[in-house]
């Protein structure tokens, strides 16, 4: 039991679903959405204050003006898009605090909240805390 207990803890540790990072963007300044597709996804729709830096592009040139003591919640299109965990897996490289968003954009909107972009999506918008 204690080995499994260790897995979940685990598994909260680095990730998140959409409705954490809802409560998270409306109550704390630690969070910052990372949209790690390509920009022309983002430029389509994105979950509002994210920012994009496609995983090919994260080094330590593009990251360098991103601040250190937040963490990064990396995202993509959905279960079917693994650029979230290799965004993940660069900015941990990079020394950054990180989580993947379980489901990505498309779990977001399932849950009900609005993105922004050329093709936005109704849905709750919260009061950032930023």
């Amino acid at each position: 039991m204690k080995k499994q207990i260790e897995f979940y803890e685990s598994k909260l540790a680095y990730e998140m679903d959409p409705s954490d990072l809802y409560d998270a963007f409306e109550t704390s300044k630690e969070y910052v959405a990372l949209d790690a597709r390509q920009a022309f996804g983002y430029e389509r729709e994105h979950i509002p204050t994210a920012i994009n830096i496609p995983h090919r592009e994260m080094n330590e040139e593009t990251t360098k003006h991103l601040d250190k003591t937040k963490t990064y919640v990396c995202y993509c299109d959905g279960i079917g898009c693994n650029a979230s965990t290799k965004g993940a897996l660069k900015m941990t490289k990079l020394g950054f605090k990180v989580k993947e968003l379980m489901g990505g954009i498309e779990w977001w909107k399932f849950d009900g909240y609005a993105t922004e972009g050329t093709k936005p999506t109704a849905g709750s918008a919260f009061v950032c805390a930023c």
